[in-house]
């Protein structure tokens, strides 16, 4: 029969074993890991699932490995062509290499956003503005990449950079309109000049045409003479005296007369 105080043993250590087994073991999600010191020396990586440690010999260190997006401020920067604007960013990586994210850097996610912070001015000191507009596909991919050169050596990846917003100042805005605006109207006048000239060489072809034939170009003075007859105006019709209308249709069959009236510019 035990006596009491080996019962207060016993009781003791099946405590301390179950104490250590609860301090010895941890649950890491899917999207966890846990980065292990012994003795402060790195031991290993461990995770995802149930993990055991050696209580009060190891320690671990948890580290999520999903995406993350950290969003760096609106910053005022001068473009190449020294024009003043804000510009704001997000910039989205993961943790690939946790040991590296723990041992090498001292708060990576920090470092991470100055980095960007840093990389933004920069990339945006060394553009111009039309390219900051026309190109802001190429401006990010860019920025990805200087980004993603410098956080490497941390496990960092960065895998997208997206510039959110380019804000002008109002005399800019009111600059790009005006020249915006006198880019249309060049290109209406180009347009309007196009058509005249091509009108004109139609004009040609078709006087070249006429003046071949006489008797094409009677037909289409007499069509003319039609179309001013039937419009609904009231007018006089004078026909010049340099054609020879009453010849024209004698030659074809008809003995109509016309009278031509030739009005001479009075005296004042």
């Amino acid at each position: 029969m035990m006596t009491g105080p080996v019962v207060l043993l016993s009781v003791f250590l099946g405590c301390a074993v179950m104490s250590g087994l609860f301090l010895s073991m941890y649950i890491l999600k899917e999207y966890e890991r846990a980065v292990v010191f012994r003795w402060g020396k790195l031991h290993g990586l461990k995770g995802p699932g149930v993990v055991f440690l050696i209580p009060f010999v190891e320690i671990l260190q948890k580290m999520d490995t999903r995406i993350v997006c950290i969003e760096v401020a609106r910053q005022e920067v001068i473009t190449r062509d020294n024009v003043p604007l804000f510009v704001d960013a997000v910039v989205y990586y993961r943790v690939s290499n946790p040991v590296l994210a723990v041992t090498k850097v001292f708060r990576f996610i920090e470092s991470t956003f100055l980095i960007a912070q840093t990389t933004l001015r920069s990339v945006i000191g060394q553009s111009e503005l039309d390219e900051l507009l026309s190109k802001r596909e190429q401006i990010n991919q860019r920025l990805r990449e200087i980004i993603d050169r410098h956080t490497e050596p941390w496990g960092i990846e960065v895998s997208m950079v997206e510039i959110k917003d380019i804000t002008l100042p109002e005399t800019m805005k009111r600059a790009m309109a005006k020249q915006a605006e006198a880019e249309r109207e060049r290109r209406a006048k180009i347009i309007y000049v196009d058509g005249e000239l091509a009108i004109s060489h139609q004009l040609v072809e078709a006087g070249n045409t006429l003046s071949s034939s006489p008797l094409a170009f009677q037909l289409r003075y007499l069509q003319v003479l039609s179309e001013m007859a039937n419009s609904d105006n009231k007018s006089t019709i004078l026909i010049p005296s340099g054609i020879n209308i009453n010849q024209f249709l004698e030659k074809q069959g008809m003995p109509i007369n016309l009278k031509t009236e030739v009005e001479s510019p009075r005296s004042s």
